[in-house]
């Protein structure tokens, strides 16, 4: 009989890249700059499960998923069709 993995719902965090930097790059002062955290997103392979995990969690500061708070914020809008 094969044996079969089960997935946590945070495997992604094990090979994500943001683990590799500090958390002041995904969660800059007001006003500064997300576009490197962006990019740095743009390049993981658990994006998406980044996404989803903070969508779902609410979270509310910083770079998740290669979205903003305010990027987060409409897309739950949307989703919501509010």
């Amino acid at each position: 009989m094969p044996i079969t993995k089960t997935l946590s719902p945070l495997d992604w965090t094990t090979d994500a890249l943001c683990a590799q930097t500090g958390p002041a790059f995904f969660f800059p002062e007001p006003g500064t700059s997300v576009r490197d955290a962006k990019r740095l997103c743009g390049a993981c392979t658990g994006r998406a499960a980044c996404l989803e995990y903070a969508l779902a969690n609410d979270e509310r500061f910083g770079v998740w998923g290669g979205l903003s708070e305010q990027e987060r914020l409409a897309l739950r809008r949307s989703r919501s069709g509010a």
